[in-house]
């Protein structure tokens, strides 16, 4: 009787398990991220060009978060937890999503835990809620010459979770080592563009073709001492900004005299936001400013 009764019990909950619920039609996971489990894709929605405003850096209700504008192509994905399964933390999800960004090569832009301790721009961020933040995280990817920006607002009561991803190209540096030293020694300055980890001085890995273009320059130009200034947008104090374009000058100093450059040849020095070459009120001209210059003494 035990074996039977154990069968029947068996055969009632394979019966009572709900089917795996079906992905809204036309819509699948981006590429960066596979899905939490026991859920489906519930609606999505895509545009081949449109503004999105992600939140970075600390959160804060009023005013809202600072957000990057980025324009470029957008993709939204609702997930919703299937029926029957057992629901994630607004926390699990959160740290799921930070732990996948961060082994993947991305960095994270803006953490939110909780419920409402922090605002967002909604207006330029439509369908993810309605400007109060959820367990939400930002993160940035630098692939292939695009920088790939990341929302993600967790429901802490239900389970499910939205994303808006948007692309833009990343800020480029088109010139060669001949154009580098030629514009020292014609114009006595040139704007590199060196990609950091946003808010830190860490060079990340893309911008070893353009310090080795550098390199080469200072090899070819002569025996003048270069002084390597930073500058920054003017997101953040001035303060703050002058001791980062101070750090960045100082990393790029490095990672030129690794490179062969005599330190002898090169002084670092900061300048913060004081001297933009771009409108501070377009991405585009704070993109133009976050620079390092060359200039030659």
């Amino acid at each position: 009787m035990r074996r039977i009764l154990f069968g029947a019990v068996a055969l009632s909950l394979l019966a009572a398990a709900p089917a795996p619920a079906q992905d809204q039609e036309g819509c699948k996971d981006h590429p960066l991220f596979t899905r939490m489990p026991n859920t489906h894709i519930a609606d999505c929605q895509s545009s081949q060009f449109d503004l999105r405003a992600f939140p970075f850096g600390p959160g804060n209700n009023d005013p809202p978060t600072k957000s990057m504008q980025v324009e470029g192509p957008v993709q939204y994905i609702s997930y919703e937890l299937n029926d029957g399964a057992a629901k994630p933390s607004g926390l699990q999800i959160m740290r799921n999503f930070e732990n996948a960004a961060t082994r993947g090569g991305g960095t994270v832009e803006g953490r939110y835990p909780g419920w409402c301790n922090a605002s967002y721009d909604n207006e330029h961020m439509p369908r993810m809620g309605n400007g109060c933040m959820s367990y939400a995280l930002t993160m940035k990817f630098l692939k292939g010459g695009q920088e790939i920006w990341v929302f993600l607002q967790a429901d802490e009561n239900e389970g499910n979770y939205m994303l808006t991803i948007s692309e833009r190209e990343a800020m480029k540096q088109d010139i060669s080592v001949n154009e580098v030293a030629d514009k020292l020694n014609k114009d006595g300055f040139v704007a590199l563009y060196v990609t950091f980890e946003t808010g830190k001085a860490t060079i990340l890995s893309d911008a070893a073709a353009t310090l080795d273009a550098a390199a080469g320059a200072l090899k070819a130009a002569g025996e003048f001492k270069v002084e390597v200034a930073g500058h920054t947008d003017d997101v953040g104090t001035p303060e703050a900004n002058l001791t980062l374009s101070q750090q960045r000058a100082q990393s790029v100093v490095a990672a030129l005299v690794q490179r062969g450059i005599p330190a002898a040849r090169l002084v670092a020095k900061g300048y913060g936001q004081t001297t933009p070459i771009a409108d501070n009120r377009t991405e585009g001209g704070r993109a133009k400013n976050r620079r390092v210059e060359l200039v030659k003494k």
